[in-house]
């Protein structure tokens, strides 16, 4: 029996290295995440992936630029530029050429166009601006999304106002109050998020109701408002609501909040820039601060190239964790990906999700999209470890291009 078991013991000893070997080989490999300055590529084939698919996609996503001119300001006035009070306030430029990144496994396997050209990135900011409201939360200046704002916002002083206050204004506000009327006081960070706040005033000179208004003139101004929350519609003067009501909350601008705590983590560029209106100044503690627009609508918004893009795109599909270090809570990102209840496809602003494969037909039902005008697009998709940015491609093509990429990955 002692011979047995002796024997027994000494087949596992022999053994135990293969099963340490077995044990190796099957131990997922470590995420890679670009350093500073510097993204390691590799081929599609290094890779797995069908080369000649990839090289399709990126031909599709050339051959489908957007119709609209390459002059912002331009495109803007023939477009948003036509609404009631549609001036432009904020600066436009030049955009480049159709651009793009296919990112796999953390790596670029791809590349097209002008990379590192800093362009507008149109509503793609709103996603920055809820990760710094994401920020606000994770760091306890904000204790629940589900509280309402108000309490929150102080009366705020707008640089610029004139130095005498003449007798006929004596009476009137002096301090902007963002939350004041008995609607606006119903409305939560949630509501504001989702794009379901139906807040209501004025805000840089912008009637709420001046964005995409309705084809009734008779509701512009006495339209009975929607409860909080129950119905959904996109609105860039709420947006710009939320980056104001975020800067009170942060008492510094909000690119200071990106850069210390998302970008310079991700090793971003220094390019990028992140701008507001030219009437946007607010009195913050004895400083100017200009408070940011949440896109380009009229002009400002992020200004930010291909590679900064995708970084951020790769820090949303490792649901906001950079190199084993969280930046932006799991939490926040679950909360960010949950379908509003007035519009499945929307979660946090600018999530466009792909609730019952409605918005991207050809891909995963997790999967998502920060978008902006142009379009701009930074897809995301965990499921297939997949990343790609593509900017200024028409929108009817952003399934056609996702479609092609995810054919080039063998399972």
């Amino acid at each position: 029996m002692k011979k047995q078991l002796s024997f027994i013991v000494l087949i596992f000893f022999l053994l135990s290295p293969v099963f340490a070997q077995k044990s190796k080989k099957t131990t997922a490999p470590k995420p890679y995440f670009p350093p500073a300055q510097s993204w390691e590529e590799k081929l599609p084939t290094d890779l797995g992936m069908n080369a000649s698919k990839i090289q399709e996609a990126v031909a599709l996503a050339i051959a489908s630029e957007t119709k609209n001119p390459r002059n912002m300001e331009i495109n803007h006035y023939q477009t948003f530029g036509k609404e009631p009070f549609g001036v432009g306030i904020g600066a436009f430029a030049e955009r480049g050429a159709p651009t793009g990144l296919i990112i796999y496994k953390g790596y670029v396997v791809a590349k097209w166009g002008e990379v590192w050209r800093n362009d507008m990135a149109h509503s793609v900011t709103k996603s920055l601006l809820s990760t710094v409201v994401g920020l606000a939360v994770d760091k306890g200046l904000i204790v629940s999304v589900n509280d309402t704002v108000a309490h929150y916002i102080p009366p705020i002083e707008i640089y610029g106002e004139p130095l005498l206050h003449p007798a006929e204004l004596i009476g009137k506000p002096q301090l902007l109050q963002l939350f004041d009327t008995p609607h606006n006081k119903t409305i939560t960070w949630d509501n504001l998020l989702r794009q379901t706040s139906d807040w209501e005033g004025t805000l840089w000179g912008k009637p709420d109701w001046a964005d995409r208004p309705s084809d009734k003139p008779e509701e512009w101004y006495n339209r009975k408002r929607n409860p909080a929350g129950s119905v959904y519609e996109y609105n860039d003067v709420r947006v710009n609501v939320l980056a104001l009501a975020a800067t009170s909350v942060w008492r510094k601008p909000l690119p200071q909040v990106l850069k210390t705590y998302i970008m310079d983590e991700i090793g971003a560029s220094s390019a990028w820039r992140w701008t507001g209106y030219r009437n946007a100044w607010i009195v913050l503690d004895g400083q100017i601060v200009q408070s940011v627009s949440g896109g380009g609508h009229w002009g400002g918004g992020l200004f930010i190239n291909a590679y900064d893009m995708a970084r951020f795109g790769l820090l949303s599909m490792h649901k906001g964790n950079w190199n084993g270090k969280s930046l932006l809570s799991e939490k926040w990102i679950g909360q960010a990906t949950t379908p509003t209840p007035a519009q499945l496809s929307y979660g946090y602003m600018n999530y466009f999700l792909n609730t019952d494969k409605k918005y991207l037909p050809s891909a995963p039902e997790k999967a998502f999209a920060h978008i902006g005008n142009g379009t701009n697009m930074v897809y995301v998709d965990s499921e297939n470890e997949l990343v790609v940015v593509a900017r200024w491609i028409d929108g009817k093509s952003l399934d056609d291009l996702v479609k092609k990429v995810l054919e080039a990955i063998s399972k």
